[in-house]
């Protein structure tokens, strides 16, 4: 199976990137036996590539997937055959996660600093260990800081002869404008929801009717959509979600239901926590030479403040993606109840609760239904620019009782 069978509804970005995994295959292979490389100029490979894309288009997978392409040492291929073929050595171990010179940087914090910046320049400058490419993929690139960004671009300038940078980005805007203009641009879109519903049985087993209705509640995102078809807890918190317009009929209801989401998103931050801050702290004391009764070495308190420190944003990190993921819940309703007031044949997202987008369009104008929105999307912003969490949430669902 290719590696690019995992593009979901992609088929113009997987043309283009199949494209420059033959071109960069050719000057592999031409500096390998010693022979004229093709013509630079009129190759369609490139030293630094940005994806970009709304949540859920699979802009990392698009990168893992060229990344694996890359790194394919198939026999097919000196018989004409495609780049990534899903089954050799490199297109295996790049897909896992195992490949010596495929590094993927992915963060769980809120941003991405010079420290971490610097080591991953350093690393693009080393020659391929075993590999045919030295690949860097940065999932998060938008979640570098002013200062990592301005380190990346001396690397993004004069990059090693057999490095590729694979950035990932939601937006253009969300990049350097110095860091964009030297990337080549590829912009994926969200996958069809039947593609999705696609991939979720035949890759996961998912029952077809169980996999048509998460797809469409989630409106192409994959990774939620699998989720949400596998997970209960998830499919409770969206019911929870979807509840809350009928709620915010009072200030009093108002208030309560954002000290509930809140709540629900800090419950997921805990339950992470739980999962992997106790862990990680005994393996810091064991590597630090931490004695019985819990007694540090001197000495060690700094590492021990950092790693708190780490694991205190990872949560904040934590609450916010889970807060994101109800406000998305949230957009998607309101476009229901917007798609049924104007009488459009939009498909509804979200059919097992059209009861409620039934009242909510009864009850209320296109006009409110859109103030709505913005109060959602205006409430998105808030938390992105440090607002205090209840107090965003507090706001919006005073907003959504307006109207």
């Amino acid at each position: 199976m290719p590696v690019w069978d995992d593009l979901v509804g992609q088929e113009r970005v997987r043309a283009q990137l199949a494209a420059a995994a033959r071109d960069a295959d050719a000057l592999v292979t031409a500096a390998a036996q010693g022979v004229e490389a093709p013509d630079a100029a009129k190759s369609k490979m490139t030293h630094a590539w940005l994806f970009t894309g709304p949540p859920g288009a699979g802009r990392d997978t698009a990168a893992r997937c060229f990344a694996a392409a890359l790194q394919c040492v198939s026999p097919d291929r000196a018989l004409g055959g495609e780049p990534g073929c899903g089954f050799c050595d490199g297109c295996h171990t790049a897909l896992i996660g195992t490949h010596a010179d495929v590094e993927v940087i992915r963060t769980d914090l809120l941003s991405i600093g010079v420290k971490e910046t610097r080591e991953l320049v350093r690393r693009a400058q080393l020659s391929p260990a075993g590999g045919r490419w030295q690949v860097i993929v940065l999932e998060d690139a938008d979640r570098l800081t002013e200062g990592a960004g301005n380190v990346l671009l001396k690397a993004v300038e004069e990059p090693a002869p057999r490095t590729v940078w694979l950035l990932c980005a939601p937006s253009l805007e969300d990049v350097l404008p110095t860091i964009r203009s030297r990337c080549r641009h590829l912009t994926l879109r969200t996958p069809p929801v039947d593609a999705v519903a696609d991939v979720l049985v035949r890759r996961d087993g998912i029952d077809p009717e169980t996999a048509a209705a998460a797809a469409r509640a989630t409106q192409g995102h994959i990774d939620r959509a699998r989720r949400l078809a596998t997970d209960e807890r998830a499919r409770a918190r969206r019911a929870a979600v979807l509840k809350l317009p009928l709620r915010v009929q009072d200030v009093g209801g108002c208030l309560k239901a954002a000290q509930e989401l809140i709540d629900a998103s800090g419950e997921d931050a805990k339950q992470l926590a739980e999962e992997t801050d106790v862990k990680e702290t005994e393996e810091l004391k064991a590597a630090l030479g931490g004695g019985q009764g819990g007694r540090m070495p001197r000495g060690t308190a700094g590492a021990m403040k950092e790693l708190e420190d780490r694991q205190k944003r990872r949560r904040t990190r934590t609450q916010r993606d889970s807060l994101d993921l109800a406000l998305g819940d949230l957009t998607g309703f309101y476009r229901d109840v917007l798609a049924l007031q104007l009488g459009t044949r939009t498909a509804i997202a979200n059919e097992d609760v059209h009861d409620a987008l039934d009242r909510i369009a009864r009850d209320s104008t296109p006009e409110s239904t859109l103030r709505r929105i913005e109060a959602v999307l205006a409430c998105r912003e808030a938390l992105d620019r440090n607002v205090a969490p209840l107090l965003a949430v507090e706001a919006m669902t005073l907003a959504l009782r307006a109207g």
